[in-house]
């Protein structure tokens, strides 16, 4: 039988000595190179820190599959096992531009249950984790309960780059919910927004696209303080292929599925 408490441990250790070693390298010459476009960034940090996370979690169980952002892992068609996913650097161009506001994600899936989600706000210092049905805690302190929020007075998460004519659809629909609601802000780091959901520091988050590493720990801290997380049809989200993501306390949830995305026929 699998101890997660002492797999959360040996998780616990691997992610501050690698944030340790990431600090550490701050004032080290960047190798910067770019992926699917321009403006999408990964450096031998990334790189490294990834191969870092797989020495550690094979050495520990080579039965263990790992997905990461970086390709080192494994290759992965199903949710059976157990499944590392592994985001090393989320935030790459904070990191090469601001040397802030980046963190290490990782979560721990059994046959597509979740098991065990981490995001580390590196410069900040903030660890977020959560064994599911345990409580998720920031630090040493547990989050309470997500608060009831309505969506003309809440926060939401929202990259600027989706609301753009040329965008035609996300414009429609992003625009009045913008109109909408108290405020907008973005972090540039998917893990940090929503870990700023789970503690209520924004009220809900949304994006068109991103990847399974971006999310996989976000979501099991946000439903387990009361959160709802789902595509932007509603459906659950996808941990082995991108996905459009919705996320919040129920009511903003709700009320943003209702009256902005209800016949929303995108990815």
């Amino acid at each position: 039988m699998t101890n997660w408490i002492n797999i959360a441990q040996a998780a616990k250790e691997w992610v501050l000595e690698a944030g340790q070693r990431i600090r550490d390298s701050l004032n080290e010459e960047l190798l910067i190179e770019t992926k699917s476009d321009a403006n999408d960034l990964v450096t031998n940090i990334d790189k490294d820190t990834e191969k870092f996370f797989i020495e550690k979690i094979k050495q520990y169980n080579l039965e263990f599959k790992i997905m990461g952002e970086e390709g080192f892992g494994d290759r992965i068609v199903s949710l059976d096992g157990v499944i590392w996913i592994l985001d090393p650097i989320d935030g790459t161009m904070n990191f090469v531009h601001q040397k802030r506001n980046f963190a290490i994600s990782l979560a721990v899936y059994e046959n597509g249950e979740g098991r065990l989600g981490i995001i580390y706000d590196v410069m900040a210092d903030d660890f977020y984790h959560v064994i599911p049905g345990s409580g998720a805690f920031l630090n040493d302190i547990r989050l309470n309960t997500l608060k009831d929020v309505t969506l003309e007075k809440a926060i939401i998460g929202l990259n600027a780059t989706w609301i753009t004519p040329n965008k035609r659809i996300d414009y429609q629909i992003l625009s009045p919910l913008v109109k909408t609601v108290r405020g907008t802000r973005s972090y540039g780091a998917a893990a940090i927004e929503l870990a700023y959901v789970a503690t209520g520091r924004l009220d809900g988050y949304i994006t068109m696209r991103l990847n399974p590493w971006d999310y996989a720990a976000g979501k099991l801290l946000i439903e387990e303080v009361g959160g709802k997380t789902s595509n932007l049809k509603g459906e659950p989200l996808s941990l082995l292929n991108p996905s459009s993501l919705l996320v919040g306390g129920p009511t903003v949830y709700d009320e943003i599925r209702e009256n902005y995305l209800k016949d929303y026929q995108g990815k």
